[in-house]
């Protein structure tokens, strides 16, 4: 197939025609042929009928593909998505996201599950490690908890680490999100977010682009960041190592004139690498949600889930005393507490969420820290 681009979006009318629509779902699952190439394919055939005609006889895709459309049925995969609570969206559907047509390749088709996808709402990705640290997961769940409540909507790839972090943090505002899988929509992955996902297709929705039964596979995650970059109007990068694919989730959104923003970390940490090298190049430094919130022009809501301010007296003077990390025994002389009413102190603050301990030094949490005064 020549490398010649294809024009941005789909030929009039594709997938307009039940026939049509019957051959996307089919095209939807091929396996071996990528979306730019399928793409183009499309735009050379004129329709989703002459390009799955043009698969089973071998011009296009590969021959696992071809075997695959002269044997597929739309109806069997159709049921296996309803089965799994998904539903089919085409291009021509109003429910498809327009952005996903100013994508090089954007898909030929996705599927749903949950709460219809609202082309008006404001949406924010927010991208980072899957190995992320303690700060990292706590400052993306206080993004996706503030984006949501101040009515926004969460869109990251529910993979453990910054992703489900920032998922969690909407769902706790009970606000928006949606999920981009990078395997079937029937498939959980990893399996430590299967229950993410089945709570964020309640709540939320969750989205691939791979029919169900597609397995998750190294090379279906940077396809699948391109369609979190296109679903958001603006992208967060919380943490990323060098070569992590939070610099890939970048690369789509400069090509997408997204507007991109990293959280700075320390300069001796791999994590804070990629957040570090953007600034760098010109990404807007935010220090946490409100930077985000009042540089997006949208009103902080009210939170909820901050703490009281009013809290028992030993706890409110440990609390005041952790201007910075410190032992027991320093917060008990600052505070003017015996060492067990300081321990005991600290341990409750932690229990409530405002302090943690890190290597046996207790500080004070980001939702802590943003209610001191």
């Amino acid at each position: 197939m020549p490398d010649d681009p294809a024009p941005s979006g789909w030929p009039d009318g594709f997938g307009a025609s039940a026939e049509d629509r019957r051959a996307l779902v089919i095209l939807s699952s091929l396996r071996g042929i990528t979306p730019r190439n399928l793409h183009r394919l499309c735009w050379r055939e004129g329709s989703a009928v002459a390009a799955l005609a043009s698969i089973r006889a071998g011009r296009g895709g590969s021959e696992g593909d071809r075997e695959h459309a002269l044997s597929a049925e739309p109806d069997g995969i159709l049921a296996a998505a309803s089965a799994a609570d998904a539903r089919f969206v085409a291009p021509n559907d109003p429910e498809y996201p327009p952005t996903f047509l100013h994508l090089d390749d954007p898909p030929v088709g996705v599927f749903v599950r949950g709460a219809r996808l609202d082309v008006n709402e404001l949406r924010v990705a927010v991208v980072g490690s899957r190995r992320c640290s303690a700060l990292g997961r706590e400052v993306a769940r206080d993004l996706g908890r503030r984006i949501a409540a101040a009515g926004a909507c969460v869109v990251s790839g529910a993979a453990y680490g910054i992703d489900a972090a920032s998922h969690h943090g909407a769902l706790d505002a009970g606000g928006r999100t949606i999920a981009v899988l990078g395997s079937g929509i029937d498939q959980a992955y990893p399996r430590s977010s299967a229950d993410l996902i089945g709570r964020i297709a309640v709540a939320g929705t969750v989205v691939s682009e791979y029919a169900p039964g597609v397995p998750a596979e190294a090379h279906r995650f940077p396809a699948r960041n391109r369609l979190i970059v296109a679903l958001a109007s603006a992208l967060v990068v919380v943490e990323g190592a060098g070569k992590s694919g939070s610099r890939i989730s970048v690369d789509h959104a400069l090509d997408l004139g997204r507007e991109v923003f990293a959280v700075p970390g320390p300069v001796t940490s791999p994590l804070a690498e990629v957040p570090l090298a953007l600034i760098r190049e010109g990404a807007t430094l935010i220090r946490g949600a409100d930077d985000l919130l009042a540089d997006l022009g949208v009103a902080a809501a009210v939170d909820p889930a901050d703490p009281p301010i009013e809290l028992p007296d030993t706890e409110r003077r440990a609390w005041v005393a952790l201007i910075a990390p410190s032992l027991p025994d320093v917060v008990a002389r600052s505070a003017r507490l015996s060492i067990p009413e300081a321990v005991a102190a600290l341990i409750r603050l932690e229990l409530r969420g405002l302090v943690r301990s890190v290597g046996g030094r207790y500080e004070r949490t980001l939702v802590g820290a943003q209610r001191e005064g």
